[in-house]
């Protein structure tokens, strides 16, 4: 059985575009934890100023609801959450505790170039600085699979997929 999962990092790094991929690979539904921000939060980072705990801890309990409602109807989902420090993590556990983590890690120099060529909606190139700051990778004892962000997405999904021992899908002829 396929676990839920969060694909986290700092924005940048590929939560959602891997996301998106592991959700198709493994037939589950992917959530971007982005759509889930209420608008006040958009408005605060597309102005540039970071989030506080007190603008992410509820949001984080709407992405943990969000995950909750589809492992109660037996389907676990992927979704792409920051989920930067170890407190936001064990929220989301507390809804979900076999929740598995897919860290994307990847180097402030990677991420700025990929944010160069990026754009998003609400999340400005310079709150970089302030989410790796924040940014506390998972530890030993967090369910969690490392996943460098240099790697395709294909070599990301069949990482994961080795990691939660998923045998990769059959090719078609």
């Amino acid at each position: 059985m396929i676990r839920p999962m969060v694909v986290m990092g700092v924005s940048g790094s590929g939560k959602s575009v891997l996301g998106a991929a592991l959700g198709q690979s493994l037939g589950i539904t992917f959530v971007d934890a982005d759509d889930l921000h209420p608008a006040a939060n958009k408005a605060l980072m597309a102005a540039g100023i970071p989030l506080t705990d007190a603008d992410r801890i509820p949001w984080l309990g709407v992405v943990g609801s969000a995950i909750t409602g589809g492992v109660s109807n037996g389907e676990p989902s992927v979704v792409a959450c920051s989920a930067l420090k170890r407190s936001y993590r064990d929220l989301l556990r507390s809804q979900v505790p076999d929740l598995v983590l897919v860290y994307l890690d990847g180097g402030a120099d990677i991420i700025a170039r990929r944010l160069e060529t990026r754009e998003h909606e609400f999340m400005p190139a310079t709150l970089l600085a302030s989410q790796l700051a924040t940014l506390e990778p998972p530890e030993a004892d967090e369910a969690h699979i490392r996943v460098p962000a240099q790697l395709t997405v294909e070599e990301a999904v069949g990482l994961v997929r080795s990691g939660l021992q998923v045998p990769a899908p059959a090719r078609q002829p």
